[in-house]
């Protein structure tokens, strides 16, 4: 089964990067879990389902990236560099997006909203976006930045808490 949202995040790493990223395998089990999810219920659905949170659960262990399936991701992700990448099981990311070490994308409380990356966007090591919050397509979050407001499309945000520095036209 092709998963074009599968080639679009191969195209932004690069050749064979089984051998030489560790993110590619949390993101590669995420993607199985997508496509496994879409197939048709039986006892194949149910067995790779049970080999996925296998899958998951070691692949978590060993790079420290936890990407549940349920979370909306667009084609092209890319993670520079692994470990401590924690993404709430109900945020959603959008195409071409890009994810350094250290990043959490997750609510302020329990039960609470969750934020939304548009199009493009680029976290800095170490980000935290955090609640019902909206980044912009193109924007920026600056590292060990965290966001508890909405950053516009093609901004630039950092500090502690976050704010908005620059705004391409």
């Amino acid at each position: 089964m092709i998963d074009p949202d599968w080639q679009a995040d191969l195209q932004r790493y690069p050749k064979r990067p089984f051998l030489k990223e560790q993110s590619i395998w949390a993101l590669a089990v995420y993607r199985f879990g997508r496509r496994n999810d879409r197939r048709k219920d039986g006892l194949g659905k149910r067995l790779r389902g049970r080999f996925y949170w296998l899958a998951y659960r070691v692949t978590e262990t060993l790079t420290g990236i936890s990407i549940p399936k349920s979370v909306e991701i667009g084609p092209g992700l890319k993670i520079h560099h692994f470990g401590n990448i924690f993404v709430h099981k109900d945020a959603k990311i959008g195409a071409n997006c890009s994810l350094r070490q250290g990043v959490t994308i997750g609510n302020r409380q329990e039960g609470g909203p969750v934020p939304i990356l548009e199009d493009d966007v680029d976290l800095g090591a170490y980000a935290q976006i955090l609640g019902g919050v909206r980044i912009g397509k193109g924007a920026k979050i600056g590292a060990m930045s965290v966001v508890l407001c909405d950053v516009p499309a093609g901004a630039t945000a950092v500090g502690i808490p976050a704010r908005v520095m620059e705004k391409k036209d």
